[in-house]
């Protein structure tokens, strides 16, 4: 894809006054959720990829379902393809007065499988409480030690969110609301827009989805004295205006570095100018170590990490394969002081199709031990000291497969140009 293509803003903006807490797994975040659902008195806002029918789903169902009897407005918005195998009972068990259930580009019809723009999926992972607190990161309302396709595992996944207290918690408010609204008025944009020349409420209700969606998340920058740790940035990738939000956060991050770059994430497949930065921050002398999957469980995807290993290597970059369970967490550190944690990851489904949100962190204490947690898991895992692919012609063949199947699923999806 051609970077100058876009002209959604790169830089984050960050706003000061908040409190973070660091969240590894369900086992940490489940029960944060819980209590503060059962603390709430206002409303609450739940967006996610994945909304499964297990025990930790059904915890958190029974938790909202709670909320809502005892007269809290609360809002609950899944994906339709990730959440498509609990639909049927999550519609059942959360059939409850107040709470509104709403699904993101359903696939119920078999229509609906042929339409392009289902390839782009909300893929946020967010929770909003009485805007006292805000749950975002990369973990499913799913048992840590469940996969939908490989069933039980001893060991949970390996994955993160954090726990947002103050003024940020408003932005990620603002982004939940809006996404509902958008679902409510239509799944389609183009229809959502369409009805502007159609009727005077339709034409009121989508110009305030338009104010929503272009405030949601990008407040006016805060003024110097304002930004007093624990400084946090919501970042947001849409199709709208912010398309490479995330992917330039990203890029920004590892260009100013010093010292570190630190990466966990379980699909890998950057574009050319993500995959410079890094080499380039490596040959300048900064420690630059990937986190990838070990434990495989789509192997397209797993691929296609790999058929970079071979480029990043020869030119210093460190990747190492987490073996003891799958890896699901997208999570950074840089330079001991910026960090993120949250659903992107680091391909082209992530970076230019789905609906992703991070929380980027600016905070010594906090970057200290996110990287102390991605060290905890390096050292659970293999080095990887040469490419898998060592043959010219298997490596190349390979790497060429890779990049006619996200040059198709791009183009299908609508998105033209190289990446």
């Amino acid at each position: 894809m051609h970077a100058d293509a876009d002209p959604s803003p790169g830089a984050a903006a960050f706003v000061g006054g908040n409190r973070v807490q660091l969240l590894q797994g369900g086992d940490e975040l489940f029960p944060a959720m819980l209590r503060a659902i059962d603390g709430a008195h206002r409303g609450i806002w739940l967006a996610t990829y994945i909304f499964h029918d297990d025990e930790a789903g059904r915890a958190i169902a029974e938790a909202l379902g709670n909320a809502a009897r005892r007269g809290v407005a609360v809002q609950v918005l899944v994906d339709g393809f990730g959440s498509r195998l609990a639909l049927a009972r999550l519609r059942r068990g959360l059939a409850v007065e107040g709470l509104s259930f709403d699904v993101f580009r359903p696939l119920e019809r078999w229509s609906a499988w042929l339409q392009p723009a289902q390839l782009r999926r909300l893929h946020h992972k967010l929770c909003v409480v009485d805007d006292e607190v805000a749950f975002v990161g990369g973990i499913n309302i799913l048992d840590d030690r469940n996969d939908l396709i490989h069933g039980r595992s001893d060991q949970p996944r390996l994955d993160f969110a954090v726990a947002l207290r103050g003024p940020v918690v408003a932005q990620v408010r603002q982004l939940a609301q809006a996404l509902g609204t958008r679902v409510r008025l239509g799944h389609e944009w183009r229809s959502e827009v369409g009805a502007l020349a159609r009727s005077p409420r339709p034409v009121a209700d989508t110009l305030q989805l338009l104010r929503e969606l272009r405030t949601a998340a990008a407040p006016a920058a805060p003024a110097p004295d304002a930004l007093q740790p624990v400084q946090v940035a919501f970042v947001v990738r849409d199709n709208l205006k912010r398309r490479r939000a995330i992917e330039r956060s990203y890029i920004e991050a590892v260009r100013r570095a010093r010292h570190s770059v630190d990466i966990a994430c379980p699909y890998f497949y950057p574009r050319r100018a993500f995959r410079r930065s890094l080499q380039a921050a490596a040959q300048r002398g900064v420690q630059v170590r990937l986190l990838m999957q070990g434990k495989v469980d789509y192997r397209l995807a797993a691929l296609a990490a790999r058929v970079l290993y071979d480029e990043l290597l020869a030119r210093g970059v460190r990747i190492y394969e987490y073996t003891p369970a799958f890896l699901h967490a997208k999570v950074a550190v840089v330079d001991g002081r910026w960090a993120t944690v949250g659903s992107s990851n680091i391909d082209p489904l992530s970076l230019l199709l789905n609906l992703e949100a991070n929380a980027v962190v600016q905070d010594a204490a906090f970057a200290q031990l996110l990287r102390e947690r991605f060290d905890a898991a390096v050292a659970v895992s293999q080095e990887v000291r040469a490419p898998p692919l060592r043959e010219g012609w298997r490596r190349w063949l390979s790497n060429r497969f890779v990049a006619w199947c996200a040059h198709l699923y791009l183009r299908v999806a609508g998105i033209t140009g190289r990446y």
